[in-house]
């Protein structure tokens, strides 16, 4: 495999690891996706995506969305802090493109890793 997999290590997989990231987490919002971030103490980042049936109906829309994301934050994963990520789909989701979802990801990612840069020290 190559270094841009998306291996276990780099998953949020336990209740508590979400829970952990909604409290007191960094925020970058737009209409359709929050992204939250809270600083790990890992060298790397990892993500977890939610997405309510409520929001999106269809499973395979669902499928669609979580593909993308796991494929932007692979894309994107040396650039963004050792942060713990929850991607929390919202209404309209469904109704935007790949191409606007994978551009829409991209400014997300740059306002986190703006708001997560970790502070120099020294």
């Amino acid at each position: 495999m190559g270094e841009n997999h998306f291996s276990r290590e780099l998953r949020l997989l336990t209740p508590a690891h979400f829970e952990n990231v909604f409290q007191q987490a960094i925020p970058a919002v737009s209409p359709q996706l929050t992204i939250l971030a809270k600083a790990n103490q890992l060298n790397h980042p990892r993500l977890g995506i939610t997405l309510s049936k409520k929001r999106l109906k269809r499973a395979h829309e669902r499928n669609r969305v979580k593909r993308i994301v796991r494929e932007s934050f692979r894309l994107k994963q040396h650039l963004l802090p050792s942060v713990d990520i929850v991607v929390v789909g919202k209404s309209g989701l469904d109704q935007i493109t790949n191409a606007e979802l994978l551009s829409l990801l991209e400014k997300l990612w740059k306002k986190i890793i703006q708001r997560c840069k970790q502070p120099v020290s020294g």
